[in-house]
């Protein structure tokens, strides 16, 4: 299995899902990087189950840094943490009947039966706790150097929130919303039709848009390390994301090169574009406008409503309704999961351009 990413930063994942913990470790990050556990604690609490729109399993999260990490900041050697699983219920996981939509049948087939299968093993989302507190660290990192990241849904159950405006702004407001959505009345609605698939035993989906501002220009390796194929590649790596964009996206599909081109224009000494349709990257490089982009999410796979499937043992056609505790929709949980894979990407990259030590000081 391949379970790192990145090539100067690298980030590897462990565990599964009902197992003894999760966990990861990040390899090749810079000495003296400040690393605060109540940060961690934050980044997992905008992870963890909270109401009614997640699920009911709802794990403490108690996580433990066994090493890479002295006196509250990193030393330059591999970061290991380690996060428990505490609440499980094995009893609801079949391994013969291959649920709808979820990684069961490919699973079985790759891994010749071997695999642990309960709660879905190493593909469940329940792997996303240790990449979430990685991005704490990493996030910190990036702040060293003037980078932030900001993450909201900008769609759910055929609702809207309103587009990033003032990023800076919209980034600190973000940080304090349990449900990170901008628009107040927008939020309020997603999760009311949220709670209503729920209670039809059914699940929604949506999209999540990002930003990451302060990127120096010139970050990117083209042609096949270029900075969108590396944060795509990042972000398909999260089971539920079906679907990536930059700027402007499949809008420029149906575009003049006259309507879509993003100008050139002098600010003072520097050069900016006069508008950011191609989300801050020409050719795979940074360009220093804001990197945008989207993530489709598709709507939960577990839900109680009766499925055809298949009992691979007996090799027989069967119904199946999908017991558990499961998400009504991930868009909430799966911000933090985006952010923190943004910012390891974003960490990597910087350290290929300008060494790893950039990350410590910005020099």
């Amino acid at each position: 299995m391949k379970n790192t990413l990145g090539n100067s930063v690298a980030l590897t994942v462990f565990g599964e899902s009902h197992g003894e913990a999760v966990g990861v470790v990040i390899d090749g990050l810079a000495s003296g990087i400040e690393v605060s556990e109540k940060e961690i604690e934050r980044f997992l609490s905008r992870r963890r189950p909270n109401g009614k729109t997640d699920t009911p399993r709802i794990e403490k999260d108690n996580f433990e840094i066994l090493s890479g990490v002295f006196n509250g900041k990193t030393t330059g050697t591999p970061i290991c943490i380690v996060v428990k699983n505490e609440n499980t219920q094995s009893k609801d996981y079949l391994k013969d009947i291959i649920r709808p939509s979820h990684a069961d049948f490919v699973a079985n087939e790759k891994y010749a039966g071997f695999q642990d299968y309960r709660g879905g093993g190493h593909f469940s989302g329940r792997v996303t706790a240790g990449i979430v507190a990685s991005g704490a660290i990493l996030k910190n990192a990036l702040k060293n150097v003037g980078v932030d990241i900001g993450v909201h849904i900008s769609s759910c159950a055929g609702v809207k929130d309103r587009e990033f405006s003032c990023y800076e702004k919209d980034i600190s407001i973000l940080k304090d919303l349990e449900f990170p959505v901008l628009d107040e009345k927008a939020s309020k609605e997603m999760q009311k039709r949220i709670l209503l698939s729920k209670a039809e035993g059914d699940s929604v989906g949506g999209s999540i848009e990002a930003v990451i501002t302060g990127m120096p220009v010139g970050v990117g390796e083209p042609w096949f390390d270029s900075l969108e194929s590396m944060l795509s590649h990042a972000l398909f790596s999260i089971g539920a994301v079906k679907g990536v964009e930059f700027g402007l996206g499949f809008g420029f599909a149906e575009a003049k090169g006259s309507d879509v081109n993003d100008e050139f224009i002098l600010d003072g000494e520097k050069i900016k574009t006069k508008t950011n349709n191609n989300g801050g990257i020409n050719g795979g490089i940074s360009n220093g406008m804001p990197i945008t982009f989207r993530c489709a999410v598709k709507p939960t796979p577990s839900i109680s409503k009766i499925q055809s499937t298949v009992d691979i043992e007996k090799m027989e056609q069967v119904k199946t309704s999908i017991k558990g505790r499961h998400d009504p929709a991930i868009v909430r949980r799966i911000c933090p999961v985006i952010e923190s894979l943004t910012a390891l990407v974003i960490c990597d990259m910087l350290a290929v351009k300008f060494g790893t030590d950039f990350l410590r000081s910005g020099k």
